[in-house]
């Protein structure tokens, strides 16, 4: 086969296996009961205190000037500006935490108050998320948030995201997403 022609037949394939793959997952009664033990579980990471110090910190700063997320995905990963991110107390934290996970978790990533990220495991796809639901439904109503099966391109994974309200002084202050593996919860779902 034509050797310009492979890399396209691969992202078809990949395309073809995302919409498929998503889509065909069936939210049943006992995944839900899972995501809800799940959102507990990141309810408690919220309140972690090196998450809430991230927080405060970040908000006091407020978004790296001139950062949108076209220009954060220009951004690589190795730049100083992400891996002071990922390396602060609290992405240690939540890296701890989805490794410690046994692949239920595909990513975990910390928002502060105008959407932007304070820690996160891996790079995100975009630096603010103010203006989707995974923000703004916890932040303005500090209740949790649960997306709808997808494929992430970030973890490169299907995954449901969970998001849930960092609060300080009875305020909320911020907001942590996990991503949880949709094999993982299949898996559940079957015993």
């Amino acid at each position: 086969m034509n050797q310009k022609i492979m890399p396209l037949v691969g992202v078809v394939a990949i395309v073809l296996l995302t919409f498929g793959r998503a889509g065909s997952f069936e939210m049943t009664p006992t995944i839900q009961t899972e995501l809800d033990k799940l959102k507990t579980v990141i309810t408690g990471w919220a309140a972690n205190p090196a998450i809430v110090k991230a927080v405060v910190e970040q908000n006091g700063k407020g978004p790296i000037a001139g950062m949108d997320n076209g220009k954060w995905k220009t951004v690589r990963r190795t730049d100083d500006a992400v891996k002071e991110v990922q390396n602060n107390a609290a992405g240690k934290y939540l890296k701890a935490r989805v490794d410690a996970s046994g692949g239920m978790y595909t990513e975990a990533f910390l928002s502060a108050a105008h959407g932007e990220k304070a820690a996160f495991v891996e790079k995100t796809t975009s630096y603010i998320h103010k203006g989707q639901a995974k923000f703004d439904v916890p932040f303005g109503s500090a209740k949790s948030w649960q997306g709808k099966p997808e494929f992430d391109e970030s973890g490169q994974t299907y995954q449901i995201q969970i998001s849930v309200p960092v609060q300080h002084g009875g305020k909320t202050i911020g907001v942590l997403v996990a991503g949880v593996n949709l094999s993982q919860l299949e898996k559940i779902n079957k015993k």
